[in-house]
């Protein structure tokens, strides 16, 4: 092996190291933060591998098997059609999640970059995008979604145009955060020498600044995310979004329209997609916990 292959693998192995085995331990570290993660991550996997293993049931089945209690061949139980339930779990959370993620990356990109340019740069700048922020923030968030959704204007059905509306309605309130720490984080001597030695308005904002905020960038990024699961569960709830059968909301939808919710052994349609949502939202704070030891070296020196 040549000294130039070497060096390639020493630099594989300590980026390996730095970004994959130094995370995973810090996140061990929090009994509450791990089991968030271990949790998340079953959800993921089963939402992108499970449909593999458990395609979708669409058929509409014989009478007598409407509303079954869980039983070996329906672990989950069937719904008003005979559909197994486990079935749409599996194959229902994949777009809630991938407008969770998308939206909450989305929303912290915004939120970041223009919270910063506001702290940092000051003046007209700062007093444009905080003007707008203000308006956004006084106007209640889910009545104007509903409304921008019932336009038709886009095919919110999609995830993509979706993530981005809610982005671009949850932005507000973390950039006016994101505003204030830079202000203060602006003002300590490291800047100060940055500044002086003229390294640039990038450099100082993404090398300099940054850094030393990414422990709450990366909790808000996940109470962006639960923000966005309840935004778009919400709005599936109440007929504004058509996604998929199988979607978690959709269930809740049609067990509710179709007046199951008042006949007793209904309940598995619409108890398992709420408890699913629950799980996720419980697993995502959980594991927060953790992503403020990873960034945040003061929390790992105090436990």
């Amino acid at each position: 092996m040549t000294e130039v292959e070497v060096t390639k693998t020493e630099m594989a192995k300590r980026l390996i190291k730095a970004y994959v085995i130094t995370p995973l331990l810090l996140i061990k570290r929090s009994k509450t933060g791990f089991a968030g993660f271990l949790t998340l991550l079953a959800l993921i996997l089963l939402s992108t591998i499970g449909p593999i293993f458990v395609p979708p049931d669409l058929e509409t089945k014989p009478f007598g098997q409407r509303f079954l209690p869980p039983s070996w061949e329906h672990p989950l139980g069937t719904d008003y059609l005979g559909r197994d339930i486990l079935s749409h779990i599996v194959n229902g959370g994949g777009v809630v999640l991938e407008v969770g993620f998308l939206t909450g990356f989305l929303t912290v990109l915004i939120a970041v970059v223009l919270g910063m340019l506001a702290g940092f740069k000051g003046g007209f700048i700062e007093s444009i995008i905080m003007y707008a922020a203000d308006i956004l923030l006084t106007i209640p968030q889910f009545p104007l979604l509903m409304m921008i959704v019932g336009l038709r204007i886009m095919n919110f059905s999609d995830p993509l145009p979706l993530s981005l509306l809610l982005a671009a309605l949850s932005w507000p309130s973390l950039c006016r955060a994101i505003r204030s720490q830079v202000l203060s984080i602006k003002e300590r001597d490291f800047i100060e020498a940055a500044k002086a030695l003229d390294l640039g308005t990038k450099h100082i904002m993404f090398s300099e600044i940054m850094p030393n905020m990414m422990s709450y960038i990366a909790v808000s990024f996940i109470y962006a995310m639960t923000g966005a699961v309840y935004s778009q569960v919400g709005l599936v709830v109440l007929g504004f979004i058509p996604f998929q059968i199988t979607n978690w909301g959709v269930m809740i939808n049609r067990a509710w329209s179709l007046g199951t919710l008042y006949y007793k052994n209904s309940i598995w349609q619409i108890l398992f997609p709420i408890i699913m949502i629950a799980v996720l939202q419980t697993a995502s704070i959980m594991f927060s916990r953790s992503l403020e030891a990873v960034f945040n070296p003061r929390l790992r020196e105090s436990e």
